[in-house]
C-alpha cells in the first residue's frame, strides 16, 4: 500500500504508532510529497491523500461542520425517521456500509443501538478517532458498535438485529467531475487499499439473508436493485428502498 505515517509531533507518536502497526505502514519524520499518509496534530488522526493530479486532506469530525450541523438539527432528519417507521421502540440497526458514520449518527441521536461496519482500515480508524474526541459531548455514542471488515461476514454473528442500513457506493460519474467531493476521496481510499467496489456484492448478499427490514440508499433516479419494494421514501435527490 501506497501509504506511510507521518510524525509530524511527538506528543502523539504513541497514537501515530498504533494507527501504523494496525495499517501495517512505515513511520516518517519528514512530511511525504510522494506518498499518501496519515498523521495526528491537535485535533486528531488525519489523512492526506496524494496522487500525480491533485491532494486533498480528510479529518473526521462530528462536533462541527456539516455533521455537527446535522447533529444540532434532528427535526429535519425526516426521510430518515420516516425510513424507520413510526415504531416507538429502540431499534438494533446494522449498517453494513458505514462511510462517515453520517446516517448511523442519526439513528443514534434518536436512541436507536447500532453496529457499524466498515471495510476500509483507513476509515475505520478516522472515524474511530472522531468518536473517542466526541464522545464526552454524544453520550448516544455508547450506543454504538464500530467495526472494521467484510460487513456481511460480520452481519453472521450479530443478534437480535431489527434493520439492515446499506448507502453503497453511488454508480460511477465521469472522475473529473467528483474530484473536489468526498465520494471521489472515498474511491481514492478504497483503490488505496486495494478494495474493490463491491457495491452489487454488498447488496445483494444481505437480500439473501434472513433479515427483517432492509433499508437500501440510492440516488433518485437509479434503478431498482430488487423488484419486491415494499415502499419508498423519496427526498429531492435521494430516495430509500425500503424491503420487509
Amino acid at each position: 500500500m501506497n501509504l506511510v505515517a507521518y510524525l509530524q509531533d511527538n506528543k502523539y507518536k504513541h497514537e501515530l504508532e498504533e494507527a501504523a502497526n494496525y495499517l501495517n505502514i512505515e513511520i516518517v519524520s519528514e512530511q511525504p510529497t510522494k506518498n499518501s499518509f496519515i498523521s495526528y496534530d491537535r485535533n486528531g488522526l488525519y489523512f492526506i491523500y496524494i496522487s500525480s493530479s491533485y491532494s486533498k486532506k480528510l479529518h473526521i469530525d462530528f462536533l462541527s461542520g456539516s455533521m455537527g450541523w446535522r447533529l444540532k438539527r434532528t427535526d429535519h432528519e425526516k426521510l430518515l425517521k420516516k425510513t424507520l417507521g413510526k415504531t416507538k421502540e429502540i431499534l438494533n440497526i446494522f449498517d453494513g456500509t458505514a462511510g462517515f458514520l453520517s446516517d448511523s449518527l442519526i439513528f443514534l441521536s434518536l436512541g436507536h443501538n447500532v453496529v457499524a461496519c466498515e471495510q476500509s482500515k483507513i476509515l475505520f480508524l478516522l472515524v474511530k478517532d472522531a468518536c473517542n474526541r466526541a464522545k464526552t459531548n454524544l453520550p448516544f455514542l455508547a450506543n454504538l458498535k464500530l467495526k472494521q471488515g467484510n460487513s456481511h461476514e460480520i452481519y453472521i454473528y450479530e443478534k437480535d438485529l431489527d434493520v439492515i442500513y446499506l448507502d453503497p457506493m453511488y454508480p460511477k460519474i465521469k472522475r473529473n467531475t467528483l474530484r473536489s467531493g468526498n465520494i471521489n476521496l472515498i474511491r481514492s481510499i478504497l483503490e488505496l487499499e486495494e478494495i474493490k467496489d463491491l457495491e452489487e456484492g454488498i447488496v445483494t448478499k444481505f437480500f439473501e439473508t434472513d433479515y427483517k427490514k432492509i433499508i437500501l440508499k440510492r440516488p433518485i433516479k437509479a434503478q431498482k436493485v430488487c423488484s419486491n419494494i415494499n415502499y419508498q421514501v423519496k427526498g429531492k435527490s435521494t430516495r430509500f428502498d425500503i424491503y420487509i
